[in-house]
């Protein structure tokens, strides 16, 4: 058995590499790694770099396990491979926050598959979510066999570059979309009020869809913001966070938050509203956490103008070093190990030979 990784946005440039920076992509670039033989369906059919991309209708749906990350059309795909395989294997791999899904068919059909289909999920809180739409949306017959199991996606360590504190203090928006559930408004009322304090930089690197709109403009007229695209590069990005001193998460619901733990891991002090997505991923006694924006105001100004204080508070909150605690907590090397067990215990798929966890 072999493993074909499918998601409907995924690209493949004119190099034959997986295009883009978003979650999506870094995604279908680690499952391709963890699974080195993998395909990658999309159309074609055609060479990538070190893969071949397979339309879904010419795989050999018999010797092929598709790991999903469209997993609201899972039962679609199932179709589609039944038609030239008795028993297709389809596995679903949730990596968003399922409250995104509000509308009742997506909700029933999201719940369907993953009672239908063995799902693996970016964190424990996805893996909770997903539990729980099953039961109230599917039959007990279904939602008692599930088989659901999750781990924290993690981060490529090795990415990390060494710090370079900026003369101006760098406030990052931590995501590359301006989406409600980001609330973008309520980071810029409060880095507007604390860059009337103190002198700051803030910083926006948007997908380009979200360039263009309302918010961005917004943002983007302020003297002391900077908005623009993505880094063309991955080391361009890490570069970036190295001389990023702290960020103001805004958002409502995360399903795990791996721009989050990319920017502490590389040294900015994060301000995260105290709610569960964000307690999840920090230390219990996590001392920068808001419940108004006149909080979050306060802990922001306290992260650019006393960096180093503040750093000392996340060593304390951590008991020791707070990077060694998310490196323990927020290696790759966990995720791939996990997912690639997975496959193979409900697929038979082997187990790559993979670095020690």
């Amino acid at each position: 058995m072999r493993v074909a990784i499918r998601w409907a946005d995924a690209l493949v440039d004119a190099d034959g590499h997986v295009f883009g920076h978003d979650a999506g992509a870094t995604l279908v670039r680690r499952l391709l790694r963890v699974f080195p033989d993998a395909l990658l369906v999309g159309p074609g059919p055609r060479r990538g770099d070190g893969f071949d991309v397979v339309p879904l209708e010419l795989l050999d749906a018999s010797d092929t396990v598709v790991i999903t990350m469209d997993v609201v059309d899972s039962t679609a795909v199932w179709r589609t491979l039944r038609r030239t395989c008795a028993e297709p294997q389809v596995m679903n791999f949730v990596w968003w926050t399922a409250s995104e899904h509000t509308e009742t068919v997506d909700r029933a059909a999201l719940a369907l598959s993953c009672a239908l289909f063995p799902t693996f999920a970016n964190s424990e809180r996805t893996a909770g979510e997903v539990r729980e739409i099953v039961r109230a949306w599917t039959i007990p017959t279904l939602a008692d066999e599930a088989r659901i199991a999750w781990v924290n996606l993690g981060i490529r360590l090795e990415h990390v570059q060494p710090r370079q504190e900026p003369e101006v203090p760098v406030v990052l928006y931590p995501a590359i979309y301006l989406s409600e559930r980001k609330q973008p408004g309520l980071f810029l009322d409060v880095v507007e009020r604390v860059a009337r304090r103190t002198p700051i930089r803030v910083e926006a690197r948007l997908h380009e869809t979200h360039l263009v709109s309302e918010a961005a403009m917004r943002l983007s007229r302020r003297e002391w913001a900077w908005v623009g695209p993505l880094t063309a590069t991955r080391e361009g990005y890490w570069e970036a966070l190295a001389r990023t001193t702290a960020f103001l998460a805004t958002a409502t619901e995360e399903s795990y938050g791996l721009e989050y733990i990319e920017a502490l891991v590389a040294g900015a002090v994060g301000v995260f509203p105290d709610l569960p997505w964000a307690r999840a991923i920090l230390p219990d006694a996590y001392p920068f956490l808001y419940r108004t924006p006149a909080e979050a105001e306060a802990m922001l100004m306290r992260a650019v103008v006393d960096t180093a204080a503040c750093r000392r508070e996340l060593d304390e909150a951590a008991g020791g070093s707070f990077a060694q605690w998310l490196r323990a907590r927020h290696d790759d090397d966990m995720f791939e190990h996990a997912i690639a067990e997975r496959v193979h215990e409900w697929f038979g798929v082997p187990v790559p030979a993979l670095a020690a966890p």
